[in-house]
């Protein structure tokens, strides 16, 4: 099983990104990294639990924390019946850069320092954590923003944790491969809401046009095009939560007409731009 590549992106109007599956995924399982942090709750299933190089089974209420660019597996890989998982993905700097450098967050700190091993805790902290992880899918942002707050409080002043990745190896992630995929998401980053030319992109990894259509797919599992419009999409969001008009968005996202739009809108979120925006004021 080869290690891939996540480009995780916050949910619009958050920092950081909250997901809430009720059952097992069936598509892009696999063993991978990313740059982000994560917290994963299993209210419900049982499987195999692969974190660095732990490899042991988890029960119902598995509760872990994963430092960034910890190669780990889907926690949903195998599973049939019953599951579901509640996943926070974010950055070190989602507060903003000097955010563990608080007095008031030394512990926090500290999390983040030992989470590259990878975390497991315990029933006692399982007990205060799991009722605030179930409410962060359906929190509106503030309160959710403040949830976290607190479950990383008490991830932090946990006494019954353990590390998954005890002896600390660090996973050699070929720099050389981690610089070229930045280079090409910077560069979607920058220039989304432009139309993006492939060889240019293929140009900054060094390879050919097919090549880099093959080593994108590797790493990331998506297509280069179905990556950009995915960024679009996640940008749109973002936008939709202003006063400017469905068209005005899909145009400033990059995206070359309204029926484009609407169609890629959908095909990512299962719902057209329109009913974003109005489940949002609903």
């Amino acid at each position: 099983m080869k290690l891939q590549f996540e480009k995780i992106e916050p949910e619009a109007g958050s920092s950081f990104r909250v997901i809430h599956n009720t059952e097992a995924e069936t598509c892009r399982v696999y063993w991978h990294y990313h740059p982000e942090y994560e917290i994963v709750y299993i209210p419900f299933g049982t499987g195999q639990r692969r974190v660095g190089t732990n490899v042991s089974r988890y029960e119902a209420g598995e509760l872990v924390f994963i430092g960034p660019n910890l190669p780990h597996l889907n926690f949903s890989y195998g599973i049939e019946g019953q599951y579901e998982e509640i996943v926070v993905q974010m950055r070190d700097d989602f507060m903003g850069e000097p955010f563990l450098q608080k007095p008031e967050l030394a512990t926090v700190k500290r999390l983040f320092e030992r989470g590259h091993m990878g975390l497991t805790f315990g029933a006692g902290t399982k007990q205060q954590v799991s009722p605030l992880l179930e409410q962060l899918p359906n929190q509106a942002p503030f309160e959710r923003f403040l949830t976290l707050l607190r479950v990383l409080q008490h991830l932090a002043d946990a006494a019954d944790v353990e590390p998954l990745h005890a002896n600390g190896v660090r996973f050699d992630l070929n720099p050389k491969e981690q610089e070229r995929i930045n280079r090409v998401c910077q560069y979607v980053e920058q220039h989304y809401a432009e139309p993006v030319d492939i060889q240019v992109v293929a140009d900054l990894a060094s390879l050919t046009v097919p090549a880099f259509c093959r080593y994108f797919k590797r790493m990331t599992h998506l297509t280069f095009t179905d990556f950009v419009n995915e960024y679009r999409v996640n940008q749109a969001r973002r936008l939709l939560h202003s006063a400017r008009t469905v068209a005005d968005v899909g145009f400033a996202v990059g995206f070359n007409n309204l029926s484009h739009f609407n169609k890629t809108f959908r095909s990512v979120t299962g719902q057209t731009p329109s009913a974003y925006r109005k489940e949002l004021v609903g």
